[in-house]
């Protein structure tokens, strides 16, 4: 067995790292679930390791999952182990190609941030348009940009690291700092996070460092969204600023939009 690499450590970590947002899988399984197209099937377009596909599967949905890590999809093919309603598929969210279409398509937990030019925007979006069902439901969880948590970004000389929480490996139990640093670009209006995961030992001493390849997020606003949208083609249904259904406002952590593939 080779050396873990920080890909491979970030995707066994995953699942205690990344928490679900309040109200989150109820949004998806009322939306998806009840939904006249449920039987269509959906595609979760980066998938991670299966935290939303998996739930939505327990339900009886056909789900069909897309990411771009094969580390992930590892991980997701053994929690899904003896589930026949479950298929994963290694892909690049701009240039997939899955030969069937689905009732829906969902994108959660910001994940098409990670288009950081319009050309890649289109691009991701006329797949997604390509894989849905006339009539076909498409939700995107965005983050609703913080501004002046943003303007605190500029210009700084260099990454300042900021400790996140003390993880537990789910498999071997050894200890993990997260380290990470957020810079901002305003004239493309991308963020961009450092990340370091520290193995720590039995009395708080650092045995080995994992460094991430940073990765670049572009921050998008309302406005740009719903172009988007419109631009390839989609009927916006609504715009929520959480998942319980509540107005976007000026205090909106999350950006939530539903869309549907309507030609008539």
């Amino acid at each position: 067995m080779g050396k873990t690499t920080a890909q491979e450590l970030y995707a066994q970590l995953y699942d205690v790292q990344v928490p679900d947002w309040s109200g989150e899988v109820d949004f998806y399984r009322e939306m998806i679930v009840r939904s006249p197209l449920a039987d269509k099937g959906v595609l979760e377009v980066a998938c991670g390791t299966g935290r939303i596909a998996l739930r939505l599967a327990k339900e009886g949905v056909n789900i069909t999952g897309l990411d771009l890590s094969s580390e992930l999809l590892d991980i997701a093919r053994g929690k899904s182990a003896g589930m026949s309603n479950v298929n994963w598929v290694l892909g690049d969210m701009k240039t997939f190609e899955i030969g069937t279409k689905f009732g829906s398509v969902i994108m959660p937990g910001h994940s098409f941030q990670f288009m950081n030019t319009p050309g890649e925007q289109v691009k991701c979006l006329e797949r997604i348009k390509h894989h849905l069902v006339e009539g076909g439901l498409l939700i995107i969880h965005l983050d609703h940009q913080d501004v002046s948590w943003l303007a605190g970004l500029v210009k700084q000389e260099a990454p300042v690291y900021e400790k996140g929480r003390l993880l537990t490996h789910p498999v071997t139990k050894l200890k993990y700092r997260y380290l990470y640093a957020w810079s901002f670009e305003p004239s493309t209006q991308t963020a961009t996070i450092r990340s370091n995961w520290e193995e720590m030992g039995e009395n708080g001493n650092v045995i080995q460092v994992y460094e991430m390849e940073p990765k670049r997020l572009h921050c998008v606003f309302r406005f740009e969204m719903e172009h988007l949208l419109k631009r390839t083609g989609f009927s916006i249904e609504a715009v929520y600023g959480d998942f319980f259904k509540n107005e976007l406002s000026d205090t909106s952590s999350e950006m939530i939009w539903v869309a549907s593939n309507r030609t008539g």
